[in-house]
């Protein structure tokens, strides 16, 4: 007798917030309002939650108006990372519309005593036998969605959804192409104030003096706030909330800050650091395999920088003990946990609604700058404030993504066949988001007069993917090997969650010794890589990739050729992609082809979309983003301290995307940047015969490469 199935669960976003009405809800207008718990910040998602809704619902994208975020109407789903938002996200509100689709179709069947399995909905008009008609918007009044979802629904089948799979015009470009008041940044509610907070430039350095004298002389300003070593000022007007920063400024005097590491010597200090032991993963071997040679080899990068094109805004505004905040944050729930603990009031008094903001991709200051709007707002009077930071307070004390140290090492037998493998990361956590702890993660937090400690950085389990340790498991069928993380227990340079975590440095590390093992075995490295892959969706995406870039080119002077894999999280999205490089003064990326397979992909251009931006982005970051400092403060503060690529650098990008329809979907938005720094900097090997393993690849790193090799 074979075992009962097991009974079917809601999807996870869904069991957590399993109230039909705080997903869809139906407007007098004849329109669909759809309420996910995940934002916007320039990935499209909210495009893709559309055309979910729209198939399950049977309504045309048109109607469909897509509901901000905000802690007071919203599902909590956490925060927007980790590629998981049409996961989670899709998911549940896939779930949602089949329920609700089904319960309006069981009203109409009693209204017109018809079965259900006979009628049809049409863009939200309900029709039957007899031309019997009714819709979505008359039935409203006699379906109650204040209901919780339950799990016993089924979504319509693949072949009958006619709107998933399709690519459709992204809902929030047509605002941001003809410069439409979209952005935080923008949208001044009325009676706006202007306030700026006092920050040293000397890292770790606290408040210890101030002489207000001067700035009170501003025309224009409101007030001076002052709590602890918080200090800022509130104005009228932009230009004033400036000169009575300056003035503070001129007046403030400072502790001696703390010193910060050797940037010439990163592996060294992270090395150095106490830090937490974990096990990641080990294999061991079916027999015992005597390796003729070890190769160890290790691979850094540095602390990288957001670098949104647009610094950290956010508004906030006091109404007696309650408070309204806008913000960019990708976490409105989490956002509120902690301004809850700082400002010691109960979570249902604080109203975090989410506002587009430039695209950061991970934990940048939006947080801290919302707190820090809250705090400058007691002091006027009810009236919104908006809080801009600079250029250089971005790029000063907004979490980093952490420097890494990766060593490998990989033993071989006499053909050069991999035997062992081991993987050891050295890195500060990756993720100091708000809202995990019961001490809030918030800049402003640590300067109050009762100030909170400053979170040392944590990774996620790895069962969520993992932080330093994110993709350092090998996808490869080595016999062999054990994977260990050095979490340090330090921190000070500020690290948080930046795209990819630490998947970009360790698919950086792995698919660069892979290439170098295949060159000793005089083998081409993609059919090295297929000839230790099982996964035949991992197999598919570098052959795409490589067929698409006609795998391998002719060999030609100043021109290079690399490839790169990686499964996001090992668990996520596939991609392969190919790099082609010049190497003449500087590497320059010409073109980089990629394959990628999400599952399902909702909105085929818009994982493209994702693709391309993700590849851009890791260009940049393998060519030319690092954090710069000396041993008391961050000098990188500006665009000329801190360069990222310029358009007249963007290579070509021509992506396929591999469509399995029958397959749940995943994220596309970290999938490239791993897979892509291999990519170059493989190529950058197979142009110039040096191997780099320190990002990023600069001309100085190729020469320093290349006297160590020589």
């Amino acid at each position: 007798m074979s075992a009962p199935s097991p009974a079917p669960k809601l999807p996870v976003s869904l069991a957590a917030n399993p109230r039909l009405s705080s997903w869809v809800r139906f407007t007098h207008e004849g329109r669909v309002a759809i309420s996910p718990g995940k934002v916007e910040i320039g990935q499209g998602i909210v495009t893709a939650l559309a055309q979910i809704a729209a198939d399950e619902l049977d309504v045309e994208t048109a109607r469909i108006d897509m509901i901000r975020a905000s802690t007071a109407t919203s599902p909590n789903e956490g925060v927007t990372s980790g590629s998981l938002s049409i996961q989670q996200s899709g998911r549940a509100l896939r779930h949602v519309c089949a329920e609700v689709r089904q319960r309006f179709l069981r009203a109409a069947s009693d209204r017109f005593g018809v079965d259900a399995s006979l009628l049809d909905v049409d863009d939200g008009t309900i029709s039957g036998p007899g031309n019997i008609r009714t819709s979505y918007w008359e039935l409203a009044g006699e379906v109650s969605l204040d209901r919780d979802a339950t799990a016993d629904v089924t979504a319509k089948s693949i072949v009958r959804r006619t709107v998933a799979g399709h690519s459709v015009q992204r809902i929030d470009i047509p605002d941001k192409v003809f410069a439409r008041r979209r952005f935080i940044h923008d949208c001044p509610p009325p009676g706006l104030l202007h306030g700026r907070v006092l920050r040293p430039d000397i890292s770790g350095a606290k408040l210890i003096a101030l002489d207000e004298e001067a700035a009170r002389a501003v025309t224009g300003l409101i007030a001076i706030v002052r709590d602890g070593g918080f200090a800022g000022v509130v104005a009228d007007n932009e230009p004033a909330a400036e000169a009575g920063l300056k003035a503070l400024r001129k007046s403030a005097a400072w502790s001696v800050g703390e010193p910060l590491p050797d940037e010439d010597d990163l592996a060294g200090f992270l090395r150095s650091q106490p830090v937490e032991t974990t096990i990641i993963d080990t294999r061991a071997p079916a027999s015992a395999h005597k390796p003729a040679r070890t190769l160890r080899r290790q691979y850094t990068r540095p602390y990288i920088a957001h670098a949104s094109i647009a610094p950290s805004c956010a508004m906030a505004r006091w109404d007696g003990d309650r408070v309204h905040v806008w913000t960019h944050s990708q976490g409105v729930y989490l956002l509120r946990a902690d301004l809850a603990i700082v400002l010691r009031l109960p979570a249902e008094n604080i109203v975090v609604e989410h506002m587009e903001g430039a695209g950061c991709y991970g934990h940048n200051a939006a947080d801290d700058v919302a707190l820090d709007a809250v705090l400058l707002a007691k002091a006027a009077s009810g009236r919104p404030v908006r809080v801009q930071w600079s250029r250089h307070d971005e790029m000063s004390h907004a979490p980093f993504g952490a420097a890494m140290a990766i060593e490998i090492e990989a033993d071989l037998d006499n053909d050069n066949e991999i035997v062992g493998w081991r993987h050891a990361i050295w890195s500060n956590g990756h993720t100091a988001r708000p809202g995990r702890a019961a001490q809030p993660a918030l800049l402003a937090a640590s300067e109050i007069a009762n100030p909170y400690p400053r979170m040392i950085s944590s990774n996620p389990p790895a069962a969520n993917g993992g932080g330093g340790d994110r993709n350092s498991v090998p996808l490869y069928d080595f016999p062999a090997w054990i994977v260990t993380s050095h979490r340090l227990l330090t921190m000070p340079v500020r690290t948080s969650a930046l795209r990819t975590l630490g998947g970009q440095g360790n698919v950086f590390a792995i698919e660069s010794l892979l290439d170098e093992i295949a060159a000793l075995r005089g083998e081409d490295p993609i059919a090295f890589r297929l000839r230790h892959l099982r996964d035949e969706r991992a197999r598919d995406v570098i052959s795409a990739a490589a067929r698409r870039a006609e795998w391998k080119p002719k060999k030609r002077p100043g021109i290079g050729h690399g490839i790169g894999f990686a499964r996001y999280k090992n668990m996520g999205a596939y991609c392969a992609a190919i790099a082609e490089i010049e190497g003449a003064d500087d590497i320059r990326v010409r073109r980089l082809t990629l394959a990628v397979d999400v599952g399902e992909a909702i909105n085929p251009d818009g994982v493209i979309n994702q693709i391309e931006g993700g590849a851009i982005q890791a260009t940049s970051w393998v060519l030319k983003e690092r954090v710069r400092f000396d041993r008391t403060r961050i000098t990188s503060t500006s665009w000329t301290e801190y360069p990222i690529l310029t358009f007249s650098e963007v290579p070509a990008v021509d992506v396929e995307i591999i469509q399995r329809p029958e397959i749940e979907p995943v994220g596309a938005g970290e999938a490239a940047h791993g897979p892509v720094t291999a990519a170059i900097a493989n190529a950058v090997h197979d142009c110039l015969g040096v191997r780099v393993r320190d990002l990023p690849i600069t001309r100085d790193k190729i020469i320093a490469a290349a006297e160590l090799a020589s």
